[in-house]
């Protein structure tokens, strides 16, 4: 059975503080800290002072409630803190490195302004094509309340597991198609919502960037959630993001939500490069009349949105059956050159390399978000 945190919260709100009829959940003294690795589960216990009378029985009884409700095999590690914990910059994990997240290489998001446009489908369709050009790519699935990574690399079964490297407890990957890839539907039930607080899923999220074993890269592609939220705010504010990718489909709807997705990268405070944008779903091509382009969705809003705004057009993807059909059986297209969109997706890759490129030569880099 997959560990996830709600679990462990599940178990600790049978722990009650004596004299009060109150579980240590819903008093808040279960600290936003969460962390998991395979069987070990480690959080922090905040008390009014280190003398409280009840400090130890209170952790033995969390243990407990662990091992009864969870599992026998859980390794618990929990930590003792004092009132409110001071407010630390967020960062690498070690706070003051100048180029934390180096190894990481170029941190390309992925994103787009609403749901539904196809933005998973191209963040991993060019993961693959980056690797296919002979480069090292890491994948990581952002979207902690919707991950469809597992799915479309086929490795729903997968269990990263967890290795000790440098005296440290590490994530390992899931390797697929030559991409290293993480998600949090690797940890969770599939069929259950994940009902996490925000600062629960931040949490989770900076886990997966910094306790896992990586390696060294050149591409880390950031699979984020659509719109704009609490998952967007986070990776500015751990990653030195090298550019973003807005993908939207023509349509004017989408177009207007595409819009807010530029200017949060471009906004002042963020100051994330926009290395360009992807229209998906640009024509519809049925298979049997390959030369004929229905515009289903509009013609070309995107392409008109890129020349409004000064970015560059990456690639237009054709509708095709074909993308949905290797997505949903975890064969993406950019596996299948000989086709139309195959040959798209490998183009979009070979474009954001240069698009890459020329922005490192241009602009310096991206700074990290201060958290205030």
């Amino acid at each position: 059975m997959p560990l996830y945190p709600q679990l462990i919260l599940d178990a600790l709100k049978t722990v009650r503080y004596p004299g009060t009829g109150k579980n240590i959940v819903e008093m808040g003294m279960v600290e936003d800290d969460i962390r998991i690795a395979s069987l070990h589960v480690a959080f922090s216990l905040i008390f009014d002072k280190p003398t409280n009378p009840f400090l130890k029985s209170l952790v033995k009884a969390s243990e407990a409630a662990i091992h009864a409700y969870v599992g026998k095999e859980v390794e618990v590690e929990i930590k003792t803190k004092t009132a409110a914990p001071a407010t630390v910059p967020e960062g690498s994990p070690s706070g003051t490195a100048e180029q934390p997240y180096a190894h990481l290489g170029n941190i390309i998001a992925v994103s787009s302004g609403k749901g539904g446009v196809g933005k998973s489908t191209v963040a991993a369709n060019l993961a693959i094509g980056l690797a296919r050009l002979g480069h090292r790519v890491g994948l990581l699935d952002c979207d902690i309340f919707g991950p469809s990574m597992p799915k479309m690399f086929h490795v729903e079964d997968a269990r990263p597991y967890s290795e000790e490297i440098d005296g440290k407890a590490m994530i390992v990957p899931v390797e697929q198609y030559g991409v290293k890839m993480l998600s949090i539907g690797f940890f969770v039930d599939p069929d259950t919502p994940t009902l996490w607080r925000g600062g629960m899923a931040s949490n989770a999220l900076k886990q997966l960037i910094g306790e896992a074993a990586w390696g060294d890269l050149d591409y880390f592609i950031l699979d984020t959630p659509p719109g704009t939220s609490d998952i967007h705010l986070t990776l500015v504010q751990t990653l030195p993001i090298t550019g973003a990718i807005i993908v939207s489909t023509p349509q004017q709807v989408a177009l207007a939500d595409a819009r807010k997705g530029l200017n949060m990268y471009t906004n002042e405070k963020v100051n994330v490069p926009i290395l360009g944008l992807v229209e998906n779903m640009a024509w519809f091509t049925p298979a049997e009349l390959p030369d004929n382009k229905y515009y289903i969705f509009g013609r070309e809003g995107v392409k008109q949105l890129a020349e409004d705004t000064g970015h560059p057009l990456l690639a237009q993807i054709p509708l095709v059956q074909s993308v949905c059909e290797s997505g949903d059986a975890g064969t993406p297209a950019a596996l299948h050159p000989e086709t139309v969109t195959g040959q798209a997706f490998l183009q979009l890759a070979a474009r954001v390399v240069t698009q890459t490129d020329k922005r490192n030569a241009e602009l310096a880099k991206t700074e990290i978000v201060a958290t205030h």
